[in-house]
């Protein structure tokens, strides 16, 4: 395993450290205070917190490996965001109850996973909690202060525009939290990270908020029944990305073993095109590419060196860097053209096709027909040529600079720039 893996391996247990240990120290203090205080309206409370249960009994593993609970989500915010209970009495319920029921409600859901052996990802539970916590604290106010709860009740139209603001807010808080977590396992910079999770968490998240949105809304006017009955479409939504999750999770499986093929036949050295991969999605976070791009970026990588196979004599290591550019461009092109015959991944073989080529030619400004990822694979993949599966910053070092010395024409100064921030973030001296 490289340095790079392995830093990013202890980086992905100590990373939400500090967001799991402040979501716990929150849930103690909320179930402490309420279990002293005593329940306000147990019958309502209770309901909630079954329906917060069951979204995390089902909950859903998207297919970059996260977990989300929609239907728990969705049910949390619904809790937070009751101002009515039915009879059109106030919903008393204070900030650290909503928390104890959202905190309690989702580990007995997440019991029998762990009764079943496995994890109770406590590192997705702990965002969720604060997010619910946060919106908590943004609108029980307007129940619990009479001023302002006796203004909102003579404008119950405002009441109700209230509500729905404060659900929007769930969006940028829930990406906020997410991006802040990857920029502690050291993913990326907060700033891009936090972008691509305001993109990712667009639909999904806008069904969340808008089922919370109704089921506080609906409480008020039809009762307990509401949370069955507007659990439902999320429900099927869940079911239908599930069964996509699982498409892509097979697509995957298919390119990994395919990106093998190369490392089997001794044309590559083990472990190659997974470093490179790896590296790549690194350096495309760091320069803020959307989920849609890594995506892509990804299975390019892993398929880079598809062209290998058709060499009569295998390169010494499978190291490109070593040929003249006109194989490199042969060898990308048949790989390419192995891509292309799937008939699905189009984008993916164009991009392939590209990484052989030079980012600028002499006396000519960049070149557009090149694309990002390309230029981003073309950069890890000399990388990983030059230093492999070596834990020596010295060879990170002498590897970087290299690399700087090709950024006239070669290497894109930009995609190198953001290599070294990649190093840094890992190394032990500065690159």
């Amino acid at each position: 395993m490289s340095s790079l893996s392995r830093a990013a391996h202890r980086d992905r247990r100590e990373g939400p450290g500090v967001i799991a240990g402040l979501a716990a120290v929150v849930v103690v203090a909320a179930v402490a205070v309420t279990a002293v205080q005593g329940l306000v309206a147990p019958r309502e409370a209770l309901a909630f917190g079954a329906l917060i249960a069951f979204g995390e009994l089902i909950r859903l593993r998207l297919p970059d490996d996260r977990v989300q609970s929609p239907i728990a989500l969705a049910g949390a915010l619904g809790y937070a965001l009751l101002s009515h209970l039915p009879g059109n009495m106030p919903a008393l319920h204070s900030i650290l109850q909503t928390i104890a029921i959202t905190a309690c409600g989702t580990l007995i859901g997440a019991l029998p996973h762990v009764i079943a052996g496995r994890s109770a990802e406590l590192e997705g539970i702990a965002p969720r909690i604060l997010v619910v916590g946060a919106i908590a604290c943004v609108f029980r106010p307007a129940v619990l202060v009479p001023d302002i709860y006796q203004w909102l009740e003579t404008h119950r139209p405002a009441f109700v525009v209230f509500t729905i603001l404060v659900a929007v807010l769930t969006w940028p808080l829930q990406s906020a939290v997410a991006a802040a977590v990857g920029a502690g396992r050291r993913l990326g910079p907060f700033g891009a990270l936090f972008r691509n999770e305001l993109r990712a968490f667009i639909g999904i998240g806008s069904a969340i908020a808008s089922s919370g949105v109704l089921i506080a809304l609906a409480t008020w006017e039809v009762g307990l029944w509401t949370l069955p009955l507007f659990s439902i479409p999320l429900l099927l939504a869940q079911m239908a990305y599930r069964r996509y999750a699982a498409i892509r999770r097979t697509q995957m499986q298919t390119i990994l073993a395919l990106s093998r093929s190369t490392e089997v036949g001794g044309y590559t050295e083990t472990g190659h095109a997974r470093r490179v991969a790896d590296l790549a999605l690194s350096i495309g976070r760091d320069l803020g590419l959307n989920e849609d791009r890594l995506n892509t970026l990804q299975y390019a990588a892993l398929m880079h060196d598809l062209g290998q196979l058709s060499l009569a004599d295998p390169i010494p290591g499978g190291a490109t860097l070593l040929v003249t550019p006109d194989e490199r461009r042969r060898i990308a092109s048949l790989g390419g053209a192995v891509i292309r015959q799937t008939g699905v991944l189009e984008e993916v073989a164009a991009i392939v096709e590209a990484q052989a080529e030079p980012y600028r030619r002499p006396h000519l400004p960049d070149d557009a027909d090149v694309p990002q990822e390309a230029r981003i694979i073309k950069v890890a993949n000399a990388y990983d040529d030059l230093v492999g599966a070596s834990l020596a910053d010295e060879a990170r070092v002498d590897a970087l600079e290299r690399l700087r010395l090709g950024m006239a024409y070669e290497y894109d100064p930009r995609v190198v720039s953001s290599l070294a921030r990649v190093l840094n973030r890992t190394a032990s001296v500065p690159l």
